[in-house]
């Protein structure tokens, strides 16, 4: 009991569940169209044909990446997940525009925190797709179970398993 309450070691955390960050429709990542995502070349995960330009953090953890062209945010999950949020296929070429990111890099966030929103009709416009892959970058060292398909609410659908191995 006094360890707890004065700092002793804490319990390790190996598997965390993840939340969709978005609300739209899950689908495989096989049927993301990008070679690069769609033959897990960066990692497993799943992936969310958005219905709106809202992206919440699925996790509890820390932002370890925010690109300065604001279409991607990478969190580390309390049981090391490295997680990447991909908005859009071939957004990186919009160079940030209509994306507002809500997050620096070094900030603790809480499953449902607003991490970035965008202009789906901007997005729709100038990239390939508005798809968003959510890839567990590291899952070499991690279980990851995918536990969404069809339609999800961002913040609350049970999305990913994920296991440190």
């Amino acid at each position: 009991m006094f360890k707890n309450l004065f700092g002793g070691k804490k319990e390790e955390v190996k598997e965390v569940e993840l939340v969709a960050p978005m609300t739209g429709f899950a689908t495989q990542l096989e049927n993301v169209d990008d070679p690069v995502f769609a033959q897990k070349m960066m990692g497993d995960g799943l992936a969310i044909e958005p219905s709106e330009g809202v992206v919440v953090s699925p996790v509890d953890g820390d932002i370890i990446q925010v690109f300065p062209t604001k279409h991607a945010i990478g969190i580390k999950a309390e049981n090391g997940a490295e997680i990447l949020i991909h908005i859009g296929i071939e957004t990186v070429g919009m160079k940030g525009e209509g994306f507002t990111t809500h997050v620096m890099e070094g900030d603790k966030v809480r499953k449902g925190d607003k991490l970035v929103t965008f202009d789906m009709a901007l997005v729709t416009e100038k990239a390939k797709s508005t798809v968003t892959p959510l890839i567990i970058t590291n899952s070499d060292a991690m279980d990851v179970e995918p536990l969404a398909s069809g339609n999800v609410e961002r913040g609350t659908t049970p999305f990913l398993k994920v296991t440190a191995k």
